[in-house]
């Protein structure tokens, strides 16, 4: 997701008066230029910076729902809201037939080894903002039997 994106569809919210959705981009927004600036970009904040981000958020408010008390049904519907805007915005991540496929291609000399651990380390990088750890550690250990 591009940051100018990101920012245009925050002033889309602010111009349809959806306070809602606004707050939520609002918030990607913030985190992005946070992040920026600690890592010394500010005045150029990559889409991969921005993706990275939304994530991390997505993951955050997906706690919040999860740990959100049942007698608190505002709550939990505000942070469920939030969730499904993040979505919106959040980048589709790789399937576990496209991290078998991308692991056996890229990596077939490492695989090879059979050593779990060997194999995480060289994958996990590569493929790190685009595909669910979980979904990796499952391949990786399907690909190793």
């Amino acid at each position: 997701m591009e940051m100018e994106t990101l920012q245009k569809e925050m002033i889309a919210a602010m111009k349809a008066r959806d306070k809602v959705r606004k707050d939520a981009i609002s918030g990607l927004v913030s985190a992005a230029k946070k992040v920026a600036i600690d890592e010394g970009c500010r005045d150029d904040i990559k889409e991969e910076l921005v993706n990275r981000v939304i994530l991390k958020e997505l993951k955050t408010v997906k706690e919040q729902i999860d740990s959100c008390p049942e007698s608190r049904p505002d709550l939990k519907e505000e942070y469920q809201a939030r969730y499904d805007i993040y979505q919106e915005f959040a980048p589709a991540m790789m399937s576990a037939e496209e991290v078998e496929k991308f692991i056996t291609e890229k990596f077939a000399d490492v695989l090879a080894s059979k050593n779990k651990g060997m194999i995480m380390k060289n994958v996990m990088p590569e493929l790190k903002g685009k595909a669910d750890g979980k979904v990796i550690n499952q391949v990786v250990a399907k690909l190793c039997q």
